[in-house]
């Protein structure tokens, strides 16, 4: 399996997919992404399911597969004794004045405040700051960083206890307002007190985009970015992107993939460190535990190549 594995690297193609193909057919998942990043509204997108069902595809199974169940995800407990968790508001006077966010520490670094760990900023999809994303900031913790997840939805009244509702409100959002709060979020971790000063940052979908727009706004404030399947930062500015990156995309996500050929040719001009891996057979969002897009052999793998790649840039000799 291994050697596997390396070959495929060796060939760019990031690893071979060792997963069953799921029944659901891939239209399906192509039209949940239209709803997810508002090309098509809710009523559409379960009209075109239904047209599925009769074709013989359970409604019920297509529904419970795609749209998220978070109560089956959770990889990390908030009572896992190696990690603390709080929430810590920030000011953002670019953005909405105020932001709030999901801080997760190791409990060595909560107990002495002496030490200090590098920070890693995880940023939400395009709903806010969910279940998901929480468990994914405690994993960041508990691999030894200070992580802190800023909810975009805190000035609209926080993330509302379900993806549809989220989605909604943070597509009501001003989104330079919502992106000066993510940069304010960034700094804010940077320079906390527990902090080292290092900061890397790892995203998802909307939450990858930002990873890039941070690195191409932050320039040498930032130290690493891993952003998952997400659309690069505005032409303009990057050139000002300085932090090597771990670009994660997804073989079967059309949308994403379209725009990488020209992001990576001004990655190259630039001199940008960079490493792109293509998993195969993977959707967008496949690293979501929490609907049938997750794919655990990639998720587990992508997951480890993240935690190597800030181990890198942002561990000191001493931790």
């Amino acid at each position: 399996m291994t050697k596997t594995i390396e070959a495929a690297e060796m060939a760019g193609g990031g690893t071979v997919d060792t997963v069953a193909p799921h029944p659901i057919p891939q239209e399906a998942f192509d039209w949940y992404d239209e709803y997810a990043h508002g090309l098509i509204d809710r009523r559409t997108f379960l009209s075109r399911l239904a047209g599925l069902s009769a074709a013989g595809y359970s409604m019920a199974l297509l529904t419970s597969a795609l749209l998220p169940n978070y109560a089956e995800a959770e990889q990390v407990s908030f009572n896992d004794p190696d990690i603390k968790a709080t929430y810590e508001t920030f000011a953002s006077p670019k953005g909405n004045q105020q932001g709030k966010g999901y801080l997760v520490v190791p409990v060595r670094s909560a107990e002495n405040k002496s030490h200090k760990k590098s920070a890693v900023l995880v940023v939400h999809e395009n709903r806010g700051l969910n279940p998901y994303i929480k468990d994914v900031a405690r994993r960041v913790a508990k691999a030894g960083y200070i992580a802190f997840a800023p909810d975009g939805l805190y000035p609209a009244g926080g993330y509302p206890g379900n993806d549809d509702d989220g989605r909604a409100l943070q597509a009501g959002m001003d989104r330079e307002k919502l992106e000066q709060d993510f940069i304010a979020a960034a700094y804010h971790i940077k320079n906390h007190a527990l902090a080292n000063g290092k900061l890397g940052a790892v995203g998802f979908c909307f939450g990858g985009y930002i990873v890039n727009m941070l690195a191409a706004t932050m320039g040498k404030d930032l130290d690493a970015g891993v952003p998952f399947y997400g659309t690069p930062a505005a032409a303009s500015i990057r050139k000002n992107i300085k932090a090597p990156l771990l670009v994660q995309l997804a073989e079967l996500d059309t949308r994403v993939n379209a725009t990488w050929p020209e992001y990576e040719q001004a990655l190259k001009a630039n001199q940008v460190q960079y490493k792109m891996v293509m998993y195969p057979k993977t959707q967008h969002g496949f690293h979501n535990d929490s609907t049938a897009r997750f794919d655990p052999a990639n998720a587990e793998l992508a997951w480890q190549k993240t935690l190597n790649f800030f181990d890198t840039y942002l561990k000191s000799d001493s931790e």
